[in-house]
């Protein structure tokens, strides 16, 4: 199969996916003859974009790959996971989980990052599990409005994700559960948060190419940390330095080098999780767009 001459490349602009991927969007590493027309938008519409096949290579939440493994699949590189990462779930002072909600009929409004994300997944999980009584209205959203909706009391509690759980506390917001920590009790294992995934109908070759290339990206973020960083920041949405990093050192890690088998493990585990929960159907398709 031919190359194209130049492949789309989406991902957020959040400072994890912009420190990988800043060695190909700066041309800081060579490509291997590929070429990329770049992408950036949140995961949601990523997640979103993906349902209609608009990227050859694509970031998405985990919990969207699930249901779109007919049109993409894995790569081991480029990837989050990991330990003490995940969402949180978090309110004005005061309140509990269990309490009446702001609805008429006292259901508890939900204001989540999006329902194909892994957050919005794992918060089903957590409820089924622990509050199997409390009813929920759920109120998809960007998930930096999450935090706004919750303090103008648009919505009891809210799910964050990315930058949020380092500023919460700033905005006088309370943390009611940790998702991941509830995620790493139940199964001992790393969260999976968002991947980077390809079109199933690539050639494996190609595929296997652009994996390495990420894994090189990733590689040159961490032994040249300054170079390219005026383009995490150009992107950061006006987060301080320190939160750059914080964010950064938390989700690229060695799960974003390669999964391993660690990873996949976490990953095929919440795809199970999922299907328990009516939230995807399981799917006759390999995970991994090429062999190991």
């Amino acid at each position: 199969m031919n190359k194209k001459n130049a492949y789309d490349l989406a991902y957020s602009s959040c400072p994890n996916d912009t420190f990988i991927f800043k060695g190909i969007a700066k041309n800081l590493i060579t490509t291997r003859g590929l070429a990329f027309n770049i992408v950036l938008e949140d995961v949601e519409t990523l997640n979103q974009n993906a349902a209609k096949g608009a990227y050859d290579i694509t970031k998405l939440s985990f919990a969207a790959l699930g249901n779109l493994l007919d049109r993409y699949a894995l790569l081991r590189t480029g990837a989050a996971l990991g330990i003490g990462c995940g969402p949180l779930v978090i309110s004005l002072p005061n309140r509990s989980l269990d309490d009446k909600g702001k609805d008429d009929k006292g259901k508890q409004v939900i204001a989540v990052p999006g329902l194909g994300t892994t957050a919005y997944h794992l918060f089903k999980f957590y409820i089924k599990d622990l509050f199997p009584e409390i009813e929920t209205i759920i109120i998809p959203m960007p998930f930096e409005k999450v935090m706004p909706a919750v303090i103008e009391k648009k919505a009891d509690f809210g799910v964050i994700i990315h930058e949020g759980r380092f500023v919460y506390q700033n905005m006088n917001l309370e943390m009611k559960a940790d998702l991941g920590q509830w995620w790493e009790d139940k199964t001992s294992l790393p969260i999976p948060l968002g991947c980077i995934a390809v079109k199933r109908d690539m050639d494996p070759a190609t595929a296997l190419e652009i994996q390495t290339l990420i894994r090189e990206s990733i590689d040159h973020g961490f032994l040249h940390p300054t170079m390219g960083d005026d383009y995490i920041r150009g992107h950061a949405q006006e987060m301080e330095k320190d939160v750059i990093q914080q964010h950064i050192g938390l989700y690229v890690n060695e799960f974003s080098k390669d999964i391993g088998e660690k990873g996949t493990c976490a990953v095929t585990t919440f795809f199970e999780y999922a299907a328990r929960a009516g939230l995807m159907q399981p799917s006759p398709y390999p995970l991994f767009a090429c062999p190991k």
